[in-house]
């Protein structure tokens, strides 16, 4: 398993609620590649919660969304937009879980579109939510004009979570 590196870090704007963690409201999140995955453990908070001691299912939708964009990014290498979202709530996530897990992998391509399930699991490994992610793929030239030119892993190959 590898850290993906943000290919937006350091760029002027750039203020994503998903992944920049500079964003003083945001959920901060971070990717790994694991083979044909990419992983997010993710930490949840009070501030995030719809019922009490429950995660939003807002919440859950953006963390799904998100992690796709990132299977998109890095599997793709390119860029695109969420064209269809849909959530499937097995079981409620606690806000005071130690940390979710977050599994994301490209099922299939049809022309520029890519559909991607995504799995969130509680920190006893239990699904809890089910969700597929249809993006809109960008041309390489237009991933170009919105700043984009890769999405690698850092160096080191990290120990398995």
């Amino acid at each position: 398993m590898q850290k993906i590196k943000n290919p937006w870090a350091h760029r002027e704007g750039y203020n994503c609620f998903g992944c920049c963690q500079d964003n003083p409201t945001g959920i901060h999140m971070e990717f790994y590649e694991d083979e044909d995955d990419i992983l997010c453990f993710w930490k949840p908070q009070p501030q995030f919660q719809g019922w009490i001691d429950t995660l939003h299912g807002g919440i859950q939708s953006t963390l799904i969304d998100e992690i796709a964009s990132w299977v998109v990014f890095r599997k793709l290498q390119t860029t695109g937009v969420t064209s269809k979202l849909e959530v499937r709530f097995l079981h409620p996530i606690l806000t005071t879980e130690v940390q979710i897990t977050l599994r994301a992998h490209l099922r299939e391509m049809k022309r520029n579109y890519a559909y991607i399930d995504v799995f969130i699991e509680n920190s006893h490994g239990e699904r809890c939510t089910e969700g597929t992610a249809v993006y809109y793929t960008f041309p390489e030239e237009k991933a170009q004009e919105m700043g984009f030119t890769s999405c690698d892993v850092e160096g080191e190959q990290l120990l398995s979570m």
